[in-house]
């Protein structure tokens, strides 16, 4: 009997990938070992993910277009570094289309929690959705290179869209906005968390305009902040000595209120990526104190995300 013939594979069509943007470059190509052991259930507590493109494609009016940086390639980072809790929070360059997120919370199976991008467009069902997926806030971005600054028409659809859920709000902010933030922050109810430090600017010294409107909110006793982004925030370049010093002072102040990230894989950036490992070796200086390097990295992040509690050793 004649064998039939064999059908030949489907040839797919091949998309070509956006080209990364200027400031968007790959991130370091062998971060260290850290030499600091991290507490069991540590968090990195901001990152992002991003593609494949292919699978999840950027948004057509994006500001900026970063290389791919899957769910995988963060996770073998986070075995590497010895982080074992993750926040991804939700990059402009998706918009409003969550599904990156959605799929990482999936795979998460409970050691990842998600920040979102809320718009007028998004309905409460969608909202729920994240929800149920392990969202535990959102971001409201406020630096030009990414969107124009929300109007207060917009933060009013965020919040009645997400009313109920006990989302803290994320701001993204520059730090020559800080000290007229607090309108803002009384509009918003619950806990709201502060990126990257304000990304104060540090030729002011840690005493200056911003750093002390930081402080003010910090006085409220609602507001948090990540001293993450220590390589976006210092004038000096690695170790980053002037922008540690600043962390620092952050969780000496209001160690019940600070959480830490990566900021992986380090977009929108000027100059070389850090070294990841590098950064983790610096929460030696950030929090020297162990009982605060465990309010950074476990229980603050887990009040503030929402993940199961883990008892103290």
């Amino acid at each position: 009997m004649t064998e039939p013939a064999a059908t030949a594979p489907a040839v797919l069509p091949q998309v070509p990938l956006p080209e990364p943007s200027p400031g968007c470059p790959p991130p370091h190509p062998s971060p260290r070992v850290p030499k600091l052991r991290l507490p069991p259930g540590s968090c990195d507590a901001h990152c992002h993910i991003f593609g494949p493109a292919g699978v999840f494609p950027y948004a057509p009016d994006r500001t900026f277009t970063p290389l791919d940086a899957p769910k995988e390639q963060l996770g073998a980072l986070h075995a590497h570094l010895g982080l074992e809790r993750t926040v991804v929070v939700q990059s402009s360059c998706y918009g409003h289309d969550h599904r990156v997120l959605l799929d990482a919370l999936a795979a998460g199976r409970g050691a990842v929690r998600g920040v979102a991008l809320v718009g007028e467009a998004t309905s409460r069902a969608e909202v729920e959705e994240l929800h149920r997926a392990g969202v535990r806030a959102f971001r409201l971005n406020f630096l030009p290179h990414l969107r124009s600054r929300p109007t207060g028409a917009e933060i009013d659809a965020v919040l009645e869209r997400v009313d109920g859920l006990g989302w803290a709000a994320q701001l993204h902010v520059r730090g020559e906005d800080l000290p007229g933030l607090a309108d803002v922050v009384r509009t918003l109810p619950g806990r709201v968390v502060i990126d990257h430090m304000g990304r104060v600017d540090l030729a002011a010294g840690r005493d200056g305009p911003a750093v002390r409107g930081l402080r003010a909110l910090l006085d409220t006793g609602d507001v948090w902040v990540k001293v993450s982004g220590v390589d976006r925030v210092s004038l000096e370049g690695p170790p980053y000595t002037d922008a540690v010093g600043l962390a620092a002072s952050l969780v000496a102040y209001a160690p019940e209120r600070v959480v830490w990230g990566t900021d992986y894989p380090h977009v929108n950036i000027t100059g070389a990526p850090p070294d990841d490992g590098l950064l983790v070796d610096l929460l030696e200086h950030i929090a020297p104190d162990p009982v605060h390097l465990r309010q950074l990295l476990v229980d603050n992040p887990a009040e503030l995300f929402d993940f199961d509690a883990l008892t103290a050793p």
